[in-house]
């Protein structure tokens, strides 16, 4: 008799066949195969329990329940919250129902998100500018005013806009799950609802900046690194320090020499490997402080890979030629004449 470990369901997702463990869900079954056919999680968090079910946007279609029972499910199902069976059949992408429930979703998180990419932090990293560019419409049917809320500071060093919140619930798990004390949630009902406290500036444990990390979009920012740069201007680069906290296992992002900002190391789903602290993310902001490891691996399909090198000491870009200088120089002259 085999062991209930040795027990595998054999899965099929987008005609992409998998044998995974028994509770699965479909979405960690696709992410076992990886590519294109891996619904898209805006709330969904491996490593945080209880994350998934609130954003939608992982809606797939099961055309075969399993062996025993092959009739489909009647109704999209969210995959992250949705157990495989052996002999299921999956479709993601090869759906157009999937594609088309998808582009609906997609539409109903913009309705209230202001399209301010150009100024947000988190463009380049930003999940939902990523389910806008594949699933969105390229105009709204919402003719109503969006909500607007105040920004409001969490602290010293974390800035919570609140408009541009999906209400994906990971910020509330993190405080849940990594400090003693929750002192923030999900405040009113409806079309008022939003991630508050009753008394500003009151979030302040030492794992409170991991809710920035987790954050989708651009609703929760680093303070520190407000209005800095744009994120594919900079170099990330894996590095260490012997931290009595946490880890200490970080990305640090260079513009030039300087360090202008510290966050966890993330898996290619955007999701971190471990938490780090406080003093980590926001204290130890110089090369000296941390031992360098590695550049840090970066998809080339992101906009980040347009300014990555490989080495430590990349080459120049551009080598220095001494007559075009020169030129350079003389061309200038003559535009100062004409001034």
């Amino acid at each position: 008799m085999a062991e209930a470990e040795d027990v595998k369901f054999k899965v099929t997702i987008d005609g992409i066949p998998v044998e995974v463990a028994p509770g699965t869900t479909i979405l960690n079954a696709a992410r076992q195969i990886g590519g294109d056919i891996v619904p898209p999680a805006m709330c969904y968090y491996s490593k945080l329990e209880g994350s998934g079910g609130k954003c939608r946007t992982c809606l797939v279609k099961v055309s075969k329940g399993s062996e025993k029972d092959p009739r489909p499910m009647p109704k999209l199902v969210a995959s992250c919250r949705t157990t495989v069976m052996d002999g299921m059949e999956v479709q993601n992408i090869t759906s157009p129902e999937v594609v088309e429930a998808r582009k609906g979703v997609v539409e109903i998180l913009l309705i209230n998100h202001p399209l301010d990419c150009p100024i947000c932090d988190q463009a380049g990293e930003c999940k939902l500018q990523d389910l806008g560019y594949e699933h969105g419409s390229a105009d709204t049917r919402y003719e109503f005013d969006r909500r607007t809320f105040e920004q409001i500071d969490l602290g010293d060093k974390i800035q919570l806009h609140m408009n541009r919140c999906i209400l994906c619930y990971r910020c509330v798990y993190v405080a849940n799950q990594l400090t003693d004390q929750r002192v923030h949630g999900i405040l009113g009902r409806g079309d008022h609802s939003e991630i508050s406290t009753y008394i500003e500036n009151i979030i302040d444990n030492d794992f409170s900046g991991n809710v920035i990390d987790v954050c989708p979009v651009g609703a929760l920012t680093d303070k520190t690194f407000r209005f800095k740069n744009r994120v594919w201007f900079t170099k990330p680069v894996d590095a260490h320090r012997d931290c009595p906290t946490c880890s200490g296992k970080v990305t640090l992002w260079y513009k030039g020499e300087e360090v202008i900002r510290v966050t966890a190391r993330k898996d290619e789903f955007g999701e971190v490997e471990e938490f780090i602290c406080n003093t980590c993310r926001f204290d130890q902001k110089k090369t000296s402080d941390w031992i360098l490891d590695e550049p840090t691996e970066i998809d080339p399909q992101s906009v980040i890979s347009a300014n990555h090198y490989e080495l430590f000491n990349p080459p120049k870009v551009v080598k220095e030629n001494p007559i075009l200088q020169q030129q350079n120089r003389e061309q200038l002259a003559r535009t100062e004449k004409l001034k």
